[in-house]
């Protein structure tokens, strides 16, 4: 592809914002749109609601991870997961709640009802995502709805550093109708952290257990006319965290020894570049740079530990996006590019190399309100995907592509004098060699007393990935003859809110249909199939209790039943490996600002990693505590202490890859200048 890979989506990204340059100021997120007499304000239809829950402005608040169920006002951009899919079970967190508690990406979204993280163990080590029991390859990771899954579809979170985070956006159910081929269980959108019209200057420092160290930077405000904002972030963690072994695991009862972890250390490090220009009579600009890289040994299993094996990354990630309002039209346009490159060295197989893969397109979304009651959202996208690394190439370098084009519809349709809102939409994918169809159907029906009912049905796809598909990677080898797969999926959800309250309850059921798995490929490798068909039904719940401005609270579980539904008699109904069926997140937090504390709960129970039942992970719990003092205003400083495992548990996750035990973390957080636009009383005071 060359220099012509992008060149028909900036010729793209130029036709389009022709038209939008004379449009008027797009609505953001911070402030609603000015509004002159007489005009049509466009909006996403929604039956009138209720706020989400505020509470009143108190010096001393506290705050805990906040639980989004209604969706925001028409303000936000289109491809905000509320806009995109009104009726979609929709949970979304905000890292500021967290404070210094949180170390990385994952450990705040596995907090969220639904989601499963898979942990290889220690900071910087892959952490795959896993959504209402679809496999890490079946959720979509977006950075600012930039595609972040790599070129094996996996969505992993350590390469995504906390620092960049302002929220994450967790939709669960088949998301194909929104976003396209990849979202069988659920699609996370990672919004990073957002320009602010107020100089500021904010860092933070973070030392801990196992040589452990972390720290970000970052500066915002006003500079030549625009909105600016530049975070550098940087970490290193040792990871020689000791863990119990049993050497004869075929005698039950007899002494677990102690080892230490080796080959488990990780460092990286990045920046962010983020400017946002707003005039009155012209579009909204926002230009985003994001660039990280990190290195880190891969350890291997307690029982099959590798010394010597590496793996390194690096990632350029860039988004040009013009939103405004034209002719009572709401739309933006968008180019994005990303590359990726992967390097393996070391282990089983001494010679693995690199692999580098480029992804990016042009996209078009707007919004229009017809007749006072529905409107109708349209999209369309154009992008183009490359790897190198491609197993029986014709040329030595060559770069084996694929193009992807996509075009959506969604009618918003307001009934029972606003108390109904219905959305159909349907989503054509074209990527590569495969034509995917994703239909769905929802529903918000507002009740008496704050209750409100929402459903969901429809169909999702996730086409083979480069890495099935072409790419050999040691023993792993490739398929070209793989066939899509496909969920089937239905939600319902009744949610209540009160002023100091909001809780949902919720069931859904998915059918997984040509499930992708690898299987043994004689003499020693693996090759990927379709072979699986899987159901997966489960009960979600998830609040948020906040009866005094200095005590607040959080609670979400999952119930997952799986079954494998392959006509096999070893496998037939029995349940999907690395699916436990209970999970729990529980979280309280109290006290003013000069001395906060803050306890948390993460437990799930035993799950199966194979798929003859024979094989069992035992359940686990972890206590988390920890304590803040926040003093000052210009500048601000936090002092946090935070203590992990608290009455070190040992556990492993996956097929043996052990969990650190207690830890301990001390961060130091100081800000000068205007107010954070994340912050959380600013969240819950705001409309």
């Amino acid at each position: 592809m060359g220099r012509s890979f992008l060149a028909g989506p900036v010729v793209g990204l130029a036709l389009i914002a022709s038209g939008i340059a004379r449009a008027q100021v797009a609505p953001t997120a911070d402030a609603p749109a000015p509004v002159e007499a007489g005009e049509q304000v466009p909006l996403v239809i929604e039956p009138e609601r209720e706020e989400p829950l505020t509470i009143a402005p108190e010096e001393e608040a506290t705050a805990t991870p906040g639980v989004e169920v209604l969706g925001p006002p028409a303000s936000e951009p289109p491809d905000a997961a509320s806009q995109r899919d009104p009726s979609g079970a929709l949970t979304v967190i905000h890292t500021a709640d967290f404070g210094g508690a949180a170390k990385d990406a994952a450990e705040v979204l596995s907090t969220a009802t639904g989601v499963l993280v898979q942990d290889s163990g220690g900071y910087g080590q892959s952490k795959n995502v896993v959504v209402r029991g679809a496999s890490p390859s079946g959720t979509l990771l977006l950075l600012d709805g930039i595609p972040l899954n790599g070129a094996g579809g996996i969505a992993d979170l350590s390469r995504v550093p906390l620092a960049l985070v302002e929220r994450f956006e967790v939709l669960r159910g088949g998301a194909g109708a929104r976003y396209g081929s990849g979202g069988l269980g659920g699609v996370v959108n990672v919004i990073s952290r957002r320009p602010g019209a107020e100089a500021r200057v904010a860092g933070e420092a973070t030392y801990g257990s196992w040589g452990t160290t972390l720290g970000w930077l970052s500066a915002t405000g006003p500079l030549a006319g625009v909105e600016a904002l530049l975070l550098l972030h940087g970490g290193r963690s040792e990871g020689d965290f000791p863990f119990l072994f049993d050497e004869s695991p075929a005698f039950p009862g007899n002494e677990l020894v102690e080892r230490r972890r080796a080959n488990n250390d990780a460092r990286g490090a990045g920046g962010l570049l983020r400017l946002r220009h707003v005039t009155r009579g012209g579009p909204e600009v926002d230009l985003l740079g994001e660039l990280s890289g990190d290195d880190r040994g891969l350890a291997g299993t307690a029982t099959n530990p590798i010394p010597d094996a590496r793996q390194r990354t690096g990632r350029v990630a860039t988004s040009l996006r013009l939103s405004g309002v034209l002719g009572g039209v709401r739309g933006s346009t968008r180019a994005w590019f990303r590359g990726d490159r992967i390097g393996l060295a070391g282990g089983p197989q001494a010679e693995q190399g690199s692999q580098v893969q480029r992804t990016g397109g042009v996209e078009l979304e707007a919004r229009k309100l017809l007749g006072g009651w529905h409107g109708v959202s349209a999209r369309v996208a154009l992008s183009a995907e490359d790897v190198t690394g491609a197993e029986g190439a014709t040329v030595e370098g060559s770069r084996p592509s694929w193009l992807h084009a996509s075009a959506m519809v969604m009618d918003e349709v307001v009934l029972l004098g606003g108390s109904l809102l219905v959305a159909p939409s349907l989503r054509v994918d074209r990527s590569g060699p495969y034509t995917l169809l994703s239909p769905k159907v929802g529903a918000t029906l507002s009740l008496p007393v704050g209750l409100e009912l929402r459903a969901n049905a429809g169909q999702a796809h996730r086409a083979p990935s480069f890495l099935e598909l072409y790419v050999r990677q040691g023993l792993l080898l490739p398929n070209p003859a793989l066939r899509p797969e496909r969920v089937l999926y239905a939600d319902v959800a009744l949610v209540h809110r009160t002023e100091r309250s909001l809780a949902s309850v919720g069931g859904f059921y998915s059918l997984y249909e040509d499930l992708i798995a690898y299987e043994l490929y004689p003499p020693f490798a693996a090759k990927p199939y379709n072979f699986a068909a899987a159901s997966v039904a489960g009960l979600e719940a998830e609040g948020e209790w906040r009866p005094h401005p200095w005590v607040a609270g959080a609670l979400g579980y999952t119930l997952l039943v799986s079954r494998n539904l392959r006509d096999d008699p070893r496998y037939y109904l029995k349940e999907l490996p690395y699916r436990p069926r209970h999970r729990l997140s529980a979280r309280v937090s109290g006290g003013p600002r000069w001395l906060t504390g803050r306890v948390e709960v993460a437990a799930q129970s035993a799950q199966f990693t194979n798929r003859t039942e024979e094989a069992v992970l035992p359940g686990r719990a972890f206590v988390h505590a920890g304590v803040s003092s926040s003093f000052g205003r210009s500048p601000e400083l936090t002092l946090s202490v935070e203590l992990k495992n608290v009455f070190d548990a040992h556990a492993e996750d996956l097929d043996g890859y052990p969990l650190p035990g207690r830890s301990a973390f001390v961060t130091l957080t100081a800000a000068l200048g205007g107010a954070s636009s994340s912050s959380p009383k600013q969240r819950m005071d705001s409309p």
